[in-house]
């Protein structure tokens, strides 16, 4: 087979992956609809817990309360299908690889799925209770809290994102280390700089409240500290399997 006719092969192959990842999400997009309501009032918890008595949500656009819920159901779908996404574009991936690659990159990928996982579980269950009672405590006497569900949703969607990526720290310091891009050393003396540079992020992201910028901050650098911990053990192994 002659190098044009491999290219259009891969083509081909990756046509047939990303339908397969598609239809993944659609067939779980569909199975979601009818609690769409229901996700979103999952989410809406926090929020709600918080509003001080009389409060509410409202919809202040006449399409809001059918494509919020579409969204939300949408992210759920996302991510009840990664596992599904991740095993289509590794079936994709894995023949091209030798077989140390391989080793490396399953563990990283199941791995990144768990923090990711559990940096969203970390801004629901953690964050989120602590940044609406500040917003919703600060409140003025005689302002009504009446969150629009649009809005509510693009903000936790952002905090979502913000922690997730925050949680995934020791994969990248993992694969830094493993790309020969840094070495342990240069990591454990850049480690102020990280935990500056962490406490800016977190000033940046969350809002203006010093509790869920330490939120932010605070496992950011314990997570980098665990990837220095996590890169210097493979290093051994790699040096002692040479040996």
């Amino acid at each position: 087979m002659n190098t044009k006719d491999t290219f259009f092969s891969h083509l081909l192959e990756l046509r047939n992956r990303l339908l397969k990842i598609i239809a993944g999400l659609v067939v779980v997009m569909l199975a979601l609809m009818p609690f769409a309501n229901d996700i979103y009032i999952f989410l809406a918890t926090p929020l709600m817990q918080s509003l001080p008595e009389g409060g509410q949500m409202i919809a202040t656009e006449v399409t809001t309360p059918f494509f919020v819920p579409l969204k939300v159901v949408l992210l759920a779908a996302f991510i009840i299908s990664a596992p599904h996404t991740l095993y289509q574009l590794w079936a994709f991936i894995a023949p091209g690889l030798y077989s140390n690659e391989k080793h490396l990159i399953a563990p990283l990928v199941i791995t990144s799925v768990i923090l990711f996982l559990c940096g969203m579980a970390f801004a629901y269950f953690l964050v989120f209770p602590v940044v609406f009672g500040f917003i919703t405590s600060t409140t003025p006497d005689g302002v009504a809290v009446m969150t629009d569900i649009g809005k509510y949703l693009d903000f936790i969607i952002g905090l979502f994102i913000a922690f997730s990526l925050a949680f995934e720290t020791p994969v990248a310091v993992v694969l830094m280390v493993t790309a020969g891009i840094v070495s342990i050393t240069d990591l454990r003396e850049a480690r102020s700089y990280v935990i500056v540079g962490a406490f800016v992020i977190g000033a940046i992201i969350t809002p203006p409240d010093i509790i869920s910028q330490f939120m932010l901050a605070i496992p950011m650098w314990l997570l980098y500290e665990a990837g220095i911990v996590v890169a210097g053990m493979m290093q051994k192994q790699v040096q002692q399997y040479e040996n």
